[in-house]
């Protein structure tokens, strides 16, 4: 059995009285942390993302060392390439990102927000190999770029 912290904290956050920040993994988002990492002592984080600026040329192609990845989307759409599939992700969709599977988050729109959840809080992203081309960043528009 793997050491836990004993913390179970009761968390309540108000996404208004809390600030966006820009120090989080991409400088071109931005991050409101929502308190799960400190009310499970770092098993879990919970954080909101959104748009910062236009994609340019997006996250590049990497991996998270994570046992488990959500991502909700609740405001926009983000076009992104899992392994070789272009996917498209709209407000009201939500993507497990497996453990490990190469991910690029390459185009979204500029309302885009998005809940996700990672355990642990501490996760790891490394730079990978791209398994194939990713298409380029389109207008920087509201409407989500159809195939």
């Amino acid at each position: 059995m793997l050491d836990q912290p004993q913390v179970n904290l009761f968390a309540h956050v108000k996404p208004a009285d809390t600030p966006w920040r820009l120090d989080g993994l991409r400088a071109f988002f931005e991050y409101k942390d929502l308190g799960v990492a400190a009310a499970t002592g770092g098993r879990v984080i919970a954080q909101l993302v959104r748009a910062n600026e236009a994609p340019e040329k997006g996250t590049g192609w990497h991996t998270h060392q994570a046992q488990f990845h959500i991502v909700l989307m609740l405001k926009g759409w983000a076009k992104f390439m899992y392994e070789d599939k272009d996917t498209l992700v709209e407000a009201g969709d939500c993507v497990h990102q497996r453990p490990g599977i190469r991910h690029y988050l390459y185009d979204y729109s500029p309302d885009m927000e998005y809940l996700e959840v990672v355990g642990p809080a501490d996760f790891g992203t490394e730079d990978a190999e791209g398994p194939a081309p990713v298409p380029a960043p389109g207008t920087w528009t509201s409407a989500p770029p159809r195939p």
